[in-house]
């Protein structure tokens, strides 16, 4: 449970947060201070492999790289321990025994340090360093990858889920079509490299209902194709023009049904250039504007973490160690957004 006190003076010296990533395959530990400043923010991803994840496995790859993060972190921040204010970590949604890792972690280094502690919605950390990085006010966001697929936009005091996916993550879904026809994981950006050398569109099926996207029927109809002999360049090139022409399609209707002139580009995916052009065609002609961070911003990072538990400490948010239990189902709108 998040508990609010009245909001204090900032104090003259600066808060500087450290925070911890570990919803799936990234383990991230970032130091950000209350302007914002991004000092220090590492990273290691479990991959490489055509498997995908297994949970197990990238809990225990957390494990082994959390420690030597944390110091590369401060090294990088050039801080010592004893300059750290306050810890957050990633509370959810994610894989168990990932959050699991993050968590202990986070609650490990309070303690020893003596400084609160912060669990963070991973989904709404990747808003806000997007908003603090690229300079919009009030955007909606497009959020997208391997576990989570969101349409996101702030009203009435919470980010509101306009549209999702009703079965899997786009990332996911990528990241399976590569796993079955050989590619390495993450496939995202093999896929992209392949497209670009595809020109056929193939038949695909085009999944929106609503607000919302599907994508696994996606996934059976073009390895259906692979199977058929349709070549993985033309496939590649028609899963991402079907899938993200989806994604624009309601991330527009969601701009106009919450008269959102920005629209911000959030997760792993947003990366892909196609994607970005597709977006940004879409922004112009509705006269708005996208806003896409920096890469190592983009993908899961533990200065997404900090940040945003320095927003929510700074709003007069506090934990006890017994409310840091994870939640893999954390959901993007059941957060009080108590610092806009």
């Amino acid at each position: 449970m998040v508990r609010m006190i009245r909001r204090r003076p900032p104090p003259c010296i600066l808060m500087i947060c450290l925070g911890i990533e570990g919803t799936a395959h990234t383990a991230g530990v970032g130091i950000v201070d209350d302007e914002g400043q991004v000092l220090a923010n590492v990273m290691d991803m479990i991959g490489g492999e055509s498997g995908g994840i297994h949970p197990r496995e990238a809990a225990n790859h957390h494990v082994k790289v959390l420690p030597d993060l944390i110091e590369k972190a401060l090294a990088e921040a050039k801080i010592v321990y004893g300059e750290i204010g306050l810890v957050s970590f990633s509370q959810g949604p994610g894989l168990g025994p990932c959050l699991r890792t993050a968590a202990t972690a986070a609650r490990s280094l309070a303690l020893s340090l003596n400084v609160p502690i912060m669990g963070v919605n991973h989904c709404v950390a990747h808003l806000e360093i997007g908003r603090k990085v690229s300079g919009c006010d009030d955007p909606a966001l497009l959020y997208a990858s391997g576990g989570n697929t969101q349409i996101i936009a702030y009203a009435g005091g919470k980010y509101r889920v306009f549209g999702e996916t009703l079965d899997i993550g786009i990332g996911n879904m990528l990241d399976k079509f590569g796993r079955e026809t050989g590619l390495a994981f993450p496939s995202g950006p093999k896929i992209e490299q392949l497209a670009k050398n595809g020109s056929k569109l193939l038949d695909l099926p085009y999944s929106v209902k609503g607000m919302d996207v599907a994508f696994s029927g996606i996934l059976t109809a073009a390895l259906q194709l692979r199977r058929k002999g349709a070549s993985m360049e033309d496939l590649c090139f028609s899963l991402q023009e079907v899938c993200f022409s989806m994604l624009v399609e309601v991330a527009e209707r969601a701009m106009a049904h919450v008269e959102k002139g920005e629209i911000l580009l959030g997760g792993g995916v947003v990366q892909n250039r196609r994607l970005q052009e597709m977006v940004r065609t879409m922004a112009d002609e509705r006269g708005a504007k996208m806003y896409v961070p920096p890469g190592k911003l983009c993908i899961d990072n533990g200065a997404m973490i900090a940040w945003t538990g320095i927003l929510m400490h700074a709003s007069g948010a506090r934990m006890e160690i017994d409310d840091t239990e994870i939640n893999q189902r954390f959901r993007t709108d059941e957060v009080e957004v108590t610092w806009r």
